[in-house]
């Protein structure tokens, strides 16, 4: 075994012996149909901390005739599958990180001749029997060797995009992917080509100098959702195990949206981010983990870029809305931006939104992101309304348990003048205004805009969590030009209250209506409070 060249099972046994280990290796049943066909090229991208090099030293494992790693797998989901044997330990494995050589070298072009020396002194001691035409040349050295032995190769390259994400030129750029195209493409010696990164595979225009790989992004993962990050059903087990409230840890660590159509099924998943639920199993608390990595310190320099709608989007998404974008003519890098949608898409892959494949619309995830959010923004001194309203918001929370109407009108007319960004004429644009007010709700509450009711739609509703069934759930009706009171008796007479069957103890009607031209004591918002006993 060499150091890149059939690296052998160390890496992967040592995450099979960790205290929490989750079976991925349906991986393998995927990658299993891909090799040796016209699809054997596969870029996956995924966010830092979602599984990715783990995946990878599960591939090395199971493909490397190396060593015999039969025991490894017995108790794995890929032991019932039918292409299970037909490749174990089957083929040369050639893991390469791209992070590494870069962190050692000075710039790309070192970087790719160190690289191209270490793998091909290792394949030279592998296989020193063959005469060697060039052995300066990676892609010329396996050439000879498959020639000779007719036997493919499984590549895996993780940290693929380091190259992109430490914002070389162009030309850099360029010289870098014309050497794995060089590598790669249409080499009769790749038997599977398997790529990891955060980034998806480079344009330049709409081309890629790589377009033999078939993408698995965050974007539009397909057959492989499941594969990375944790699924509801494994989260609820660790949560068992654990002894951990399951509940929180949706609330915390879930909403990644991803779309599955393996085996012509099409199916619906939330991935929880795995790093998170892992050290909140461990260290037995909910908690903000995720934060640790390189891509944190860029979120403050994205979200303050100056595009048109940007700002807006994030305010918005805070109060827990849904933005549609366009990625399609995101660059697949960390520099070229045009407009807010790549701004966003980019976000997107870094993990700090979430992206519906349907709708075409991101928003923040969960609880976790959202306070990565919060805490930039108080350092942006564009975003220093947003901040101030959040921080006001716990007290205007108060206000409305203490059915304080004058201190809750004051609050939201407060939170409109901070946001006063938003365009500001209907219920819709009055909803979003109340959500930021009451942006500190989120911790005791789900929050439901437009809750199915018996005759119509309750605005915003305000559910308990399970774990502060002591908090009373909250209607709120929002008007627009009209009396207050009328809220109120329609949140009565359309039996809104009904909608909350299942909710038994107090609970509070709150409506608001704002008026343009309402001159009393000159008060745009006014609120009106009533307590019911369910």
């Amino acid at each position: 075994m060499g150091d890149y060249v059939n690296p052998g099972s160390d890496r992967f046994e040592l995450s099979k012996n960790s205290m929490i280990y989750v079976d991925k290796s349906s991986l393998i049943s995927f990658t299993n149909q891909m090799i040796n066909t016209d699809y054997r090229f596969i870029c996956v991208s995924r966010p830092r901390r979602f599984g990715k090099s783990m995946a990878a030293n599960m591939l090395v494992a199971y493909y490397s005739q190396g060593e015999n790693t039969q025991e490894l797998f017995n108790d794995l989901k890929i032991h019932e599958d039918k292409t299970y044997r037909k490749h174990l330990n089957q083929y040369h494995v050639i893991r390469i990180d791209m992070q590494y050589f870069m962190n050692i070298q000075s710039s790309v072009k070192s970087m790719l001749e160190n690289l191209t020396t270490e793998v091909c002194s290792d394949l030279l001691e592998e296989f020193p029997d063959i005469d060697y035409r060039n052995k300066t040349r990676l892609d010329q050295v396996l050439s000879r060797i498959y020639k000779v032995t007719k036997r493919r190769f499984v590549i895996l390259i993780d940290e693929w995009d380091c190259v992109m994400r430490r914002k070389y030129n162009q030309e850099d750029q360029k010289m870098y992917l014309d050497y794995l195209r060089d590598f790669m493409k249409d080499q009769p010696y790749i038997a599977l080509a398997y790529m990891t990164g955060i980034l998806p595979i480079k344009k330049y225009g709409e081309h890629s100098t790589l377009n033999m790989f078939k993408e698995y992004s965050m974007i539009d993962s397909a057959q492989i959702s499941d594969c990375f990050g944790f699924t509801d059903e494994e989260v609820v087990h660790l949560c068992e195990q654990f002894d951990m409230d399951v509940e929180q840890a949706r609330q915390w660590y879930n909403g990644y949206h991803l779309i599955s159509d393996a085996s012509g099924k099409r199916e619906e998943y939330f991935i929880y981010s795995p790093n998170s639920v892992v050290d909140a199993m461990l260290r037995h608390r909910y908690d903000v983990y995720w934060n640790q990595t390189e891509t944190y310190e860029a979120l403050k320099s994205y979200i303050q870029l100056n595009f048109d709608g940007l700002k807006d989007a994030i305010i918005q998404m805070l109060a827990g809305e849904f933005i549609e974008i366009n990625p399609r003519y995101f660059q697949n890098d960390m520099t070229t931006f045009h407009s807010k949608d790549d701004v966003l898409t980019l976000l997107v892959h870094l993990g700090y939104l979430s992206y519906e494949q349907n709708s075409k619309r991101v928003s923040i995830p969960n609880k976790e992101v959202a306070r990565e959010f919060v805490e930039t923004i108080q350092t942006i001194d564009s975003y220093k309304e947003v901040s101030n309203a959040i921080l006001e918001s716990k007290d205007l929370l108060q206000s409305l348990w203490s059915e304080d109407e004058e201190c809750v009108a004051l609050g939201i007319e407060k939170a409109h003048q901070h946001f006063s960004a938003i365009q500001y004429n209907n219920e819709n644009a009055l909803s979003c205004i109340i959500e930021l007010a009451f942006y500190y709700a989120q911790e005791y509450y789900t929050i439901i805009r437009e809750l199915p009711t018996g005759k119509g739609f309750a605005d915003i509703c305000f559910i308990p969590r399970p774990n502060h069934i002591d908090k009373p759930a909250v209607i709120i009706e929002l008007k627009w030009n009209k009396d207050v009171n009328t809220a109120i008796e329609q949140i009565k007479n359309r039996d809104y209250p009904d909608a909350l069957k299942a909710y038994h103890g107090n609970l509070l009607l709150c409506g608001i209506n704002y008026s343009k031209d309402n001159l009393k004591e000159n008060k745009k918002h006014m609120c009106k409070i009533e307590r019911i006993r369910k």
